[in-house]
């Protein structure tokens, strides 16, 4: 059986043009709309939009993180997926955040508030969520962090972290920290663990060595990558490769509309024993 997988940092739901020219504070402030000859600036809410293109892609298993936590049922349904929501920080006070994204997202930003989400589609391969577990990686400055983890019914784990950025410590921390726990909860069954881990292991390399020596987690995406998709006790048919950015583009009148500042990763992965899907 072959599994799909997938991470993508959302963006906490907004698009990232290429030209940093049309990312201007008119549009952040007065919701206008900014263009060039090729793309387009917008500030509204692009739940559709997003909604539209994960479930366009093929895939069995996405792992998000800066998912707005209000995306979580629609992009679910769109996708015909199950899904497994944790939250990540700024959450106090969630209806009002939410309410004021959907005004203004680029305003708000990360203000909104964050969550990882694991989506399995369903029917399919992995036959949906049997076990839903979330952890606190990191609490206190500079914020909290979470890991979200389920088990499939296939026996297939999943664990999904979005470590601290721009504190390379702390995220080596992070990442550590969620890994030992994410094999403790798969308890020997097969196990993917991905999202945006902050680390790059041309800059980081004992992070990467540790996750793969002490814990059999490979393989990485790049060398300058931070965005990862790493398995245990699964053959690698396709390694973890980031999309073009065009992959993520959508149509707006003749021009570009491009969601997220982060690049998907793909990564395909087999399962040869039967004997190791079982719980």
């Amino acid at each position: 059986m072959e599994i799909t997988a997938l991470s993508w940092n959302l963006f906490h739901g907004r698009d990232f043009p290429p030209d940093p020219k049309l990312r201007t504070w008119r549009s952040r402030l007065l919701r206008l709309e900014e263009r060039n000859p090729t793309h387009v600036q917008v500030n509204r809410d692009l739940t559709e939009e997003f909604a539209t293109m994960l479930s366009g892609w093929e895939w069995d298993v996405a792992m998000l993180q800066e998912c707005p936590p209000r995306f979580a049922e629609p992009l679910a349904r769109a996708c015909g997926a199950e899904w497994h929501r944790t939250l990540t920080s700024r959450n106090a006070l969630g209806g009002l955040r939410a309410l004021l994204a959907r005004q203004n997202p680029d305003l708000m930003a990360s203000g909104e508030g964050g969550s990882n989400l694991i989506l399995i589609r369903v029917p399919g391969k992995l036959g949906g969520i049997a076990e839903r577990r979330e952890m606190a990686i990191h609490e206190g400055e500079p914020e909290r962090r979470a890991m979200g983890f389920v088990r499939t019914a296939s026996g297939i784990c999943i664990a999904n972290l979005h470590a601290t950025n721009d504190w390379p410590k702390l995220a080596a921390e992070d990442v550590v920290k969620a890994a030992r726990a994410a094999l403790t909860w798969a308890a020997g069954g097969p196990l993917i663990f991905g999202g945006d881990l902050n680390l790059r292991p041309g800059k980081n390399p004992r992070v990467f060595e540790q996750l793969r020596d002490e814990f059999g987690l490979a393989p990485v995406t790049a060398p300058d990558a931070i965005d990862h998709i790493l398995c245990r006790d699964l053959e690698v048919v396709e390694p973890p490769e980031r999309w073009p950015p065009e992959r993520r583009e959508l149509q707006v009148e003749r021009r570009a509309l491009r969601l997220s500042d982060h690049a998907p990763v793909q990564a395909r992965f087999r399962a040869t024993s039967l004997d190791a899907l079982q719980n």
